[in-house]
């Protein structure tokens, strides 16, 4: 049995955005549904719910899509600029302690 995904709020939120964000660039570009789905290789209900945020369509299936558009190259700048990740890094980088310096 596949488990359900349970999405917070803000994540519902942030995939409306991304999803009303490919319909704008698709009606930017004058394409149609019918057009995009095709050249995606996809149902035309995929594409409507794409472009509702759902998260049950695969990533792939939103790749797909964003590389009709021109802009599967945008998919990979996600994470990119590490900012958090990076000072947790850092925070557990060991210094070596020096060693006393010899007498002479």
């Amino acid at each position: 049995m596949k488990k359900k995904i349970i999405l917070l709020p803000k994540q519902q939120r942030i995939l409306r955005e991304l999803g009303e964000n490919i319909k704008l660039a698709r009606l930017r570009r004058k394409l149609s549904a019918d057009q995009v789905s095709t050249r995606a290789n996809i149902a035309r209900k995929t594409l409507w719910s794409i472009e509702n945020g759902s998260s049950t369509v695969s990533i792939g299936a939103y790749l797909q899509v964003l590389f009709i558009l021109g802009l599967d190259k945008d998919l990979v700048n996600i994470a990119k600029d590490d900012e958090l990740g990076r000072k947790l890094q850092d925070s557990k980088l060991i210094v070596k302690e020096r060693a006393p310096k010899k007498k002479t």
